[in-house]
């Protein structure tokens, strides 16, 4: 099963199993990942799932829509690698995917 780094602000890392097509929010929340609330549920409407994707995969992920770049804007301090983790699906190609914690979130 592919795996998922989820790294706190700290400098915590929990990794975990990533069952493909779950969003990274669900992944992080059913595994009690800190720094991930997921208050909406998914549905893109509140940013409590906010995270920084390591440089290194930005590349591999679509780019964001149109809702999650207007939430995004209402995120502490989003960076150029911000993006919600509730509209990201895992994919074998995502396998080792690290994913960097704000610590607004903690």
């Amino acid at each position: 099963m592919p795996t998922i780094t989820y790294v706190e602000h700290d400098g915590t890392a929990h990794t975990v199993d990533a069952p493909i097509g779950r969003s990274l929010m669900q992944i992080a929340t059913s595994q009690a990942v800190p720094g991930i609330l997921g208050d909406c549920g998914g549905s893109c409407s509140c940013a409590t799932c906010h995270c920084y994707i390591d440089e290194a995969w930005l590349d591999q992920l679509p780019p964001p829509g149109e809702t999650e770049v207007f939430m995004l804007e209402a995120a502490l301090e989003p960076r150029g690698n911000s993006r919600l983790s509730c509209q990201l699906q895992m994919t074998e190609a995502l396998d080792g995917l690290v994913v960097h914690l704000p610590v607004e979130q903690a």
